[in-house]
């Protein structure tokens, strides 16, 4: 079971509050579990990741094991910590300004 920790904002669009947990089939990879958590919360698609182009909005940032993992490729295997639900795989809203 994956742990998944959504900014706010995206908490209330999903209607979730804290983690959410999600079943993502090996291997672990970014790209899996957007799809996995896309697909259990369809109105999500489009607010971490472009429609067609499947690229992470600008303002997203992406983090496992208090590392950002935003600019790697979204197939790359993330940490066994993450794949084993130990560590939670955190989608982090960027503040952006002066």
């Amino acid at each position: 079971m994956i742990r998944v920790i959504l900014p706010y904002h995206l908490q209330t669009l999903a209607q979730v509050h804290g983690e959410v947990s999600l079943d993502v089939a090996a291997p672990v990879t970014p790209r899996a579990i957007l799809d996995a958590l896309e697909a259990r919360y369809p109105m999500l698609k489009g607010t971490i990741r472009d429609h067609v182009t499947h690229q992470r909005r600008p303002l997203l940032r992406f983090f496992a094991c208090e590392e950002d993992w935003s600019h790697e490729s979204p197939d790359i295997p993330l940490p066994e910590a993450i794949a084993s639900g130990k560590e939670p795989f955190w989608i982090v809203g960027a503040i952006a300004g002066g």
